[in-house]
């Protein structure tokens, strides 16, 4: 499970810090300063942080029972990867508007979060 956390982890990093970075290497000035003027977001650049801002609201709960599956000696990993697997596919999904493969996928995320908590019962 530690291997699972460290993936998402990762994948925290990867699409809330270094996607929305490499979509503005022009601004480098912006992004070096303290960001008080906001920079005007192109479509795809306004997708990756609506993709990112999802991840935000999902990546908690996913860390917190993947956390408790570990402490407990859960088997949970199967799930847990399902979970990670559909966030890391929701990405392209989201930011090149596969609009329904995108809502499927999203529910296949949560749907492991829900079948993780109740595991856990």
């Amino acid at each position: 499970m530690i291997e699972i956390i460290i993936y998402a982890l990762a994948l925290a990093l990867f699409q809330l810090w270094l996607l929305p970075a490499s979509t503005r290497l022009d601004k480098l000035d912006w992004l070096l300063s303290s960001r008080d003027e906001p920079l005007d977001v192109s479509i795809i650049q306004g997708r990756i942080q609506r993709a990112g801002n999802n991840l935000q609201e999902s990546l908690a709960p996913f860390l917190a029972l993947a956390i408790i599956a570990h402490v407990q000696n859960a088997q949970l990993e199967t799930v847990a990867w399902m979970w990670l697997v559909a966030r890391v596919a929701y990405v392209p999904c989201y930011v090149f508007n596969i609009k329904y493969v995108r809502s499927i996928i999203w529910s296949v995320s949560l749907g492991a979060l829900i079948c993780m908590a109740y595991r856990l019962l």
